[in-house]
């Protein structure tokens, strides 16, 4: 969440960098509220001390045989008054941190200004799109053919968006995880994490899916738990309410799990195939850092994610998406897009965020830097890919005239087979 005191000291400038985001985004009832409270924080500050003032008084008029009647039934007042204020100030509290809660990260002054995602600039573009000299197939129409994934029966055991990977579809998806999981850990130097795949509310508020996103979120009956929507909540949140060394930073992790979306706000949009679906599979990478080396962390964790694409030969472009289109959570972003012959353009396969202090101050995840400066760390993270994405990308990409799918070489070690 924002940090209050940046709000007192510049909610204009505050403000400002909202609404790059949204002309509607405002911390104005914010700043309203903390006036208030902080206002009966003096109140009640100075009722304290005149009862304490007040209490004093009574042994001396005790041993000086006065009636004290007078003075307790003022100094109950008192309390009764300073309880009815903090009462006041706890309920001013839960209401200032629900509004923080539903207020977006401000945007980094070098993210984009923009409308729709139509403004996001394209940083970067690697490879060619694939050319074919024959009439290429869509992913969903190649892996039906080759039966590596079962899209009706997918359906039948679950809903509509859900997907059976098969025979050596199955090990196809396995061996993409494999390989990126090996790449991070072995060449990026990441830390491998197993996470539950499950989390209960407070982790999903520590990054921002709650209360914001919860229409979005798979929730357990009557249990305070969700199907993760990524392993960046369990990752992130593993040192929530905890202080590290600064000699601790920065942390690399990566994890492999299976992401858990409703997709509420999707209807109609990518309804065939495997580029939105209700299940999929991710490696994820996460970072935690000192303030004073994030940005630069996250240009590396976004060269970690394209290296995937790279040694796999996909075309792909980085953009930077704009102000309107980053993230809720997120001050920086950029987006690798995969080439897809089927859609013809490219196509979202990895967000790489830098999400300041915000995370950080809503899990409580902080260090004590060199000088014993208890501060918050940064937190990061990226896909390292979405795996569905990547399987279609590979499908489409290289498919041959013979209605053979060559298979990159460098999963080949993993799959036991070049083509399909």
């Amino acid at each position: 969440m924002l940090d209050i005191k940046l709000i007192r000291e510049n909610p204009e400038k505050i403000n400002e960098l909202l609404k790059r985001r949204n002309q509607d985004l405002s911390i104005d009832k914010v700043i309203e509220i903390d006036a208030e409270r902080r206002k009966i924080q003096t109140e009640a500050d100075e009722l304290r001390s005149k009862r304490k003032t007040e209490s004093q008084k009574i042994g001396m008029m005790k041993k000086n045989g006065e009636n004290t009647d007078a003075l307790q039934e003022e100094i109950r007042a008192l309390g009764d008054k300073v309880k009815e204020l903090e009462e006041k100030q706890i309920e001013l509290d839960n209401a200032q941190r629900d509004l923080l809660l539903h207020i977006p990260n401000t945007p980094d002054e070098t993210t984009p200004i923009g409308q729709s995602e139509d403004d996001n600039p394209t940083v970067k573009t690697w490879g060619e799109p694939t050319k074919f000299d024959f009439a290429p197939k869509a992913h969903w129409d190649l892996c039906e053919e080759k039966n590596i994934v079962d899209f009706e029966r997918g359906v039948k055991l679950s809903q509509s968006r859900f997907t059976l990977y098969r025979g050596k579809g199955a090990r196809l998806e396995r061996a993409i995880i494999q390989f990126f999981l090996d790449l991070h850990t072995e060449e990026h130097c990441y830390e491998e994490i197993l996470p539950p795949f499950m989390a209960n509310s407070a982790t999903m508020t520590g990054t921002g899916q709650l209360p914001k996103f919860a229409e979005d979120m798979y929730k357990c009956v009557d249990e305070d738990l969700y199907l993760i929507p990524t392993a960046e909540v369990p990752v992130t949140n593993i040192y929530s309410g905890e202080i590290l060394s600064e000699d601790d930073l920065p942390k690399y992790m990566t994890a492999y799990t299976p992401c858990f979306r409703r997709e509420a706000g999707s209807a109609g949009k990518d309804t065939r195939g495997l580029i939105r679906v209700h299940q999929f599979n991710k490696v994820e990478m996460v970072k935690l850092t000192t303030p004073e080396s994030s940005k630069e962390e996250h240009e590396k964790l976004t060269q970690n994610a394209e290296r995937c694409l790279e040694l796999l030969g996909l075309p792909y472009r980085r953009v930077a998406l704009c102000t309107a289109d980053i993230g809720f959570s997120a001050n920086k972003c950029f987006d690798l897009e995969v080439w897809l012959p089927s859609y013809n353009t490219y196509k979202e396969i990895s967000s790489c965020s830098n999400f300041g202090d915000y995370q950080a101050r809503r899990a409580n995840i902080r260090y004590r830097d060199k000088e014993g400066k208890v501060r918050f760390v940064h937190t990061l993270n990226g896909s390292g890919l979405a795996v569905g994405r990547t399987f279609a990308a590979i499908i489409e990409n290289f498919q041959q005239a013979d209605g053979t799918i060559i298979i990159p070489e460098v999963l080949r070690k993993y799959t036991g087979f070049d083509k399909i």
